[in-house]
């Protein structure tokens, strides 16, 4: 990846917070934590931003988060399992994981829908930026990051998943996801490979 490559790739990070991931997090009996433990993602997760950062690209963090008196709507499961008090703003759930704490020039924006794409101006910043092409981590594959991996297709972005960089709930559902749900929409790659190809900018 040349330099002006890596000026025309962000990074969009996607709920790496304590809830979706952390032992102590609301999910953690479900098995995201063991996934993510299992995947290293956190540390991998780091290295590839912190690779891209070093090469001049833009980081995006995004978190999904619950305001109070709107859990965001009880017209699918996955909204509906909100209900019970995770991601509430300003509490350390929905804090994104100290390892990945957003540095100067990163930029953090918050939603209450699956996809980065919906509900916040990620697409006209990424276009504002001259960017094409993106690289995705974060959690859950199977659920925020397949829909934000889609929808940034959809947006005519190329776009790389990070396989060992994402997790899940599980070793099935993220087999479901990479083997299937988006074997067709996007690149998808390991750390050691995008780190590779973000060195070669340096």
């Amino acid at each position: 990846m040349s330099s002006t490559e890596s000026r025309t790739t962000a990074i969009l990070v996607v709920d790496m917070q304590n809830d979706t991931i952390h032992r102590q997090g609301a999910f953690a009996d479900s098995g995201a934590a063991a996934h993510a433990e299992s995947q290293n993602v956190i540390a991998n997760a780091k290295a590839v931003v912190d690779a891209a950062r070093s090469a001049g690209s833009q980081i995006f963090h995004n978190r999904i988060v619950v305001y109070p008196g709107a859990v965001g709507g009880a017209n699918a499961p996955v909204f509906q399992m909100l209900a019970g008090g995770s991601f509430a703003v300003g509490t350390w759930g929905a804090q994104i994981v100290d390892e990945l704490e957003p540095q100067d020039g990163d930029i953090v924006l918050d939603r209450n829908r699956m996809s980065v794409f919906n509900g916040t101006a990620i697409d006209t910043m990424l276009r504002n930026l001259g960017v094409t092409k993106v690289v995705v981590v974060g959690a859950w594959t199977n659920m925020a990051v397949e829909h934000t991996v889609r929808d940034a297709a959809d947006h005519g972005f190329e776009v790389t998943i990070v396989s060992d960089a994402t997790s899940s709930l599980s070793a099935e559902w993220q087999e479901g996801a990479l083997g299937f749900g988006l074997l067709n929409i996007a690149t998808i790659a390991d750390t050691a490979t995008v780190i590779a190809s973000f060195g070669a900018a340096e």
